[in-house]
């Protein structure tokens, strides 16, 4: 498989590594020195484009890569407001695209703990729901991309939670997600269920960037040849 990588910073990087240890070959890296290089010619060289970008760029790329009729996987987080324009270009173009705010297969096994857990404890009032997240001081967006979809998935469970906020809150209504950026973190995120009496905590933590590149890798290689916008859900449980 021919890979294009919009984005070769540090993930860019490590999912070079494993997109070559597993025989496949990188024909395009775009960062922030060459973007002159990020022609429809360029990409139209690769099977497949992995964009891990900014929140400023995202949107953007992954209309380039589908306008030149190239397979899009993305990890980009905090564009999310500019969906709607981006699915309908692609479902226009008859294109291929997944996203996942983490491509890392433990995160989504997470995902689905949480969403069984949040509907486990939707009875008990007596537990106030909370989220936690930990990321190096290089990640842009706050809270990240994975606490958002942690936390909507809770709160389609948890109906007294209305909304998320990025700040400690005193609101019944709010769920709260507090944010923190240190060096060296590749992510932890904690969901707790709080009372009077106990605590109840689920926690996923990343060693390293491995789990997230090799998902993308791996998300990669299930897009190929397929049409229609999919997700790690997709890939990992055959949904589509």
């Amino acid at each position: 498989m021919k890979i294009a990588l919009i984005g070769y910073g540090k993930m860019g990087k490590a999912i070079e590594e494993i997109a070559l240890s597993k025989g496949h070959e990188i024909v395009l890296k775009i960062h922030i020195d060459n973007t002159e290089a990020f022609t429809t010619e360029a990409i139209k060289n690769a099977d497949v484009a992995i964009e891990f970008t900014s929140p400023e760029t995202a949107a953007e790329n992954i209309v380039k890569c589908i306008d030149a009729g190239v397979p899009v996987v993305s990890g980009s987080t905090g564009w999310l407001g500019q969906w709607n324009k981006v699915a309908d270009f692609i479902q226009e173009k008859n294109g291929a695209f997944l996203y996942s705010s983490n491509y890392s297969v433990g995160v989504n096994l997470f995902f689905e703990l949480n969403k069984y857990l949040a509907a486990l404890m939707e009875p008990y009032n007596e537990y106030n729901v909370s989220l936690e997240e930990i990321h190096h001081t290089q990640k842009k967006d706050a809270p990240s991309g994975t606490a958002i979809t942690l936390a909507e998935q809770v709160s389609q469970s948890i109906q007294s939670k209305k909304h998320w906020v990025n700040q400690p809150s005193e609101n019944k209504e709010d769920l709260v997600i507090l944010s923190e950026r240190i060096d060296p973190a590749p992510g932890t995120h904690k969901i707790k269920y709080q009372s009077e009496i106990d605590d109840i905590e689920i926690i996923h933590t990343a060693h390293n960037r491995k789990g997230f590149a090799g998902g993308a890798v791996l998300a990669a290689e299930f897009l190929l040849g397929k049409t229609g916008i999919f997700t790690m859900k997709d890939v990992l449980f055959g949904e589509k």
